[in-house]
């Protein structure tokens, strides 16, 4: 416990930035594992498993899959729920995110205040208002929409895809960049312009 307490122990480690080599290199590493076990990387199909186990392979044979074999990635992505709950409530550091000065003046440009202590979003993009809710619900609409027209995720396609050569996942790819920019440089300066 003592080693846990002190500034210098491993909740410390775990708190501060990494470079991105490592990251890198650990989703390399998954994915090779992945590869090599006839997997691929993905969570999208994660709703088609929790519609397997509410029962619409009975209506539909698109949900009629052996849901075993989906198990790891049922227990991957419980893992990256209960790894963020960890990293959000007892490794977050306290000060602001760190970006660029340039980006915080666009941001109050648009009534954006910065900073807001932890974390990512800002509060008066994604709040319980109605506009705030209306976000939520119709991003959430979009990227479902989106990973299931698209037959994957981002992840699904830009890190299994793209490093198993499969040209639908480079096409798809470039359209999620598409889509960025257009939201970044089209559409947000009309919701918030």
């Amino acid at each position: 416990m003592i080693f846990l307490s002190t500034g210098d122990g491993l909740i410390h480690l775990a708190s501060q930035p990494w470079h991105w080599a490592f990251s890198g290199a650990m989703i390399a590493l998954v994915l090779f594992l992945l590869t090599w076990m006839g997997r691929k990387f993905g969570l999208s199909s994660l709703y088609r498993n929790v519609c397997t186990i509410a029962g619409a392979g009975k209506r539909n044979s698109f949900f009629d899959i052996d849901i075993r074999d989906e198990y790891w990635r049922m227990a991957f992505a419980a893992g990256a729920i209960v790894g963020g709950f960890i990293a959000a409530h007892f490794l977050a550091s306290p000060e602001p995110v760190q970006i660029s000065e340039a980006t915080i003046q666009h941001l109050h440009k648009w009534g954006i205040a910065y900073p807001q202590g932890q974390g990512y979003i800002a509060r008066e993009i994604l709040n319980f208002s109605p506009r705030g809710v209306l976000f939520a619900l119709l991003g959430g609409f979009f990227i479902g929409f989106g990973a299931r027209y698209g037959s994957g995720c981002t992840s699904g396609h830009a890190i299994t895809g793209l490093s198993h050569l499969q040209l639908p996942s480079l096409i798809t790819v470039i359209g999620f960049f598409i889509g960025g920019l257009t939201m970044t440089w089209v559409i947000m300066p009309l919701i918030f312009g």
